[in-house]
């Protein structure tokens, strides 16, 4: 992909992994629309980004993709990458019967559900362009599930097959599909956890995004760092292992909300 060349609207834009993409693509003169549900952090990123173009938005709400679809469209008809990142991960205990069935699915609607409706609302618009691109985010959880964030797992489970699925149907358009598949990274992501994990364990998210970078370019449809590779090996190879490895954080989950 020529990213210097191309316009690119980044979903969950203002934290972590999506504004480190807004950071490095602005160095490569490329144009951004990004969006996030707290308008002060778009305001934020505003600041440090001038060039950015902000837009109030929630994946999780069909009506809110419809409204930024017509907006964006608009506004920069020549979009033609379209990268899925918002998200949200919860340390949830499954007995936990405090949370009610609206809350419980929260994941699935901006992880999962958000991913499909942004691809059906912009794949369109995407398939008159000539060269286009959509990039799913899934995770290393996609691999081995993670007893500590059940809900999590079952999205970027899910994120995974329909990205798949979905470059096997536009193989002959001119739609490329990626999928990043980050390890854990370092980002804000787990700022409200009970249980905080090892940094030593977790990816610098400048890393992150410098393979992403690269691999968009290459046109490199399975974004990933080495480490996810370890992870696939591990889970071909010793999934029961792979399984107790990330169960025993739920232990640590359950000793610290019992405590």
């Amino acid at each position: 992909m020529d990213l210097k060349n191309s316009t690119v609207l980044i979903t969950g834009g203002t934290s972590g992994i999506g504004l480190e993409l807004v950071k490095q693509l602005t160095e490569l003169g490329t144009t951004l629309i990004i969006t996030g549900r707290n308008p002060d952090a778009l305001l934020r990123t505003k600041d440090q980004f001038p060039n950015v173009y902000t837009v109030q938005s929630d994946v999780s709400k069909s009506g809110d993709i419809k409204q930024l679809y017509n907006e964006v469209t608009r506004q920069f008809p020549a979009l033609n990458i379209v990268v899925n990142n918002a998200g949200a991960m919860r340390l949830i205990d499954l007995q936990d019967r405090s949370m009610d069935l609206e809350n419980i699915t929260r994941e699935i609607d901006t992880n999962l559900s958000g991913t499909i409706q942004m691809v059906h609302q912009f794949l369109p618009h995407l398939l008159k362009q000539t060269s286009a691109a959509i990039v799913n985010v899934s995770s290393g959880i996609a691999f081995m599930p993670y007893s500590s964030a059940p809900i999590y797992s079952a999205t970027k489970a899910g994120v995974r097959a329909y990205t798949q699925a979905l470059r096997l149907q536009l193989e002959d358009t001119n739609v490329k599909v990626f999928e990043m598949i980050p390890p854990g990274v370092n980002t804000n992501l787990q700022n409200d956890w009970a249980v905080q994990p090892n940094p030593a364990m977790m990816m610098d998210v400048d890393k992150m995004v410098h393979v992403v970078v690269k691999a968009l370019k290459n046109d490199t449809l399975e974004i990933k760092p080495f480490l996810i590779n370890v992870i696939k090996a591990m889970s071909r190879i010793a999934p029961g292992q792979m399984i107790k490895f990330g169960h025993r954080e739920f232990g640590k989950l359950k000793a610290q909300t019992n405590g």
